[in-house]
């Protein structure tokens, strides 16, 4: 896979793939993941990429031009299977959504900054939208961050123990059940003996009644889905 991330300020982004799973994730040549400086595509030699609204009104708006030229330089080099606009008002993302993504080959996530971006962009080159939440942040590079990493560690091969990203919170509709490691007992507070067992059924019905129980009091929602 190769996620292209397209921002004004590439450097809050720097940290986030250099350590961890992500960084293993690039170094196995699993994914590949690509940060581009809007500003490098600029229409003038003061690297202005924002300009007022037409219409007048508070805030700036990123200009189509450089989008369009970066955009347009990276689909002459491979076909995308997506262009992430993220912004307030895109589809809430969920676990379901991670999982088609994790399924693509190549990704553009473009991140919107200030009051965002020219309609004219998302009218012509993004093919799908996408939000976090229901609440505005100063940039969209945190959304593609978290985007990025959710598609990423579904990717076979990318987390140590393949099943682990199967029974993580969202995949069944359930929240995960409640984990445990040594000590088995510490002060007093003593681990479920169920898990101490080693009867590998009746360790899995406890965890999905668990998962139930948690989901049911937690979400409830999730089950009314």
């Amino acid at each position: 896979m190769r996620i292209d991330i397209i921002t004004c300020l590439p450097q809050l982004l720097d940290s986030f793939f250099a350590a961890s799973i992500l960084k293993r994730a690039q170094d196995k040549q699993l994914v590949e993941v690509q940060v581009h400086d809007l500003r490098e595509y600029a229409i003038n030699k003061h690297k202005q990429v924002d300009d007022y609204a037409f219409g007048g009104g508070a805030g700036m708006v990123l200009m189509i031009e450089p989008i369009a030229k970066c955009i347009n330089l990276l689909k002459q080099q491979r076909t995308y299977d997506e262009v992430i606009y993220v912004t307030p008002d895109g589809e809430l993302f969920g676990q379901k959504t991670a999982n088609v993504l994790s399924l693509k080959q190549n990704l553009i996530i473009l991140c919107g900054h200030y009051k965002g971006v020219d309609e004219r962009v998302r009218e012509h080159f993004v093919t799908r939208e996408i939000s976090i939440g229901d609440y505005v942040l100063s940039g969209g590079e945190l959304a593609a961050a978290v985007i990025a990493d959710s598609v990423i560690r579904l990717i076979p091969g990318v987390l140590s123990d393949e099943t682990s990203a199967l029974t993580d919170s969202f995949q069944d509709d359930l929240l995960a059940p409640p984990v445990y490691t040594r000590p088995a007992d510490y002060q007093g507070w003593k681990v479920p003996e169920v898990l101490l067992s080693g009867h590998k059924a009746n360790i899995e019905k406890w965890r999905y009644e668990q998962s139930l129980e948690r989901t049911r009091q937690r979400r409830p929602d999730l089950l009314a889905e």
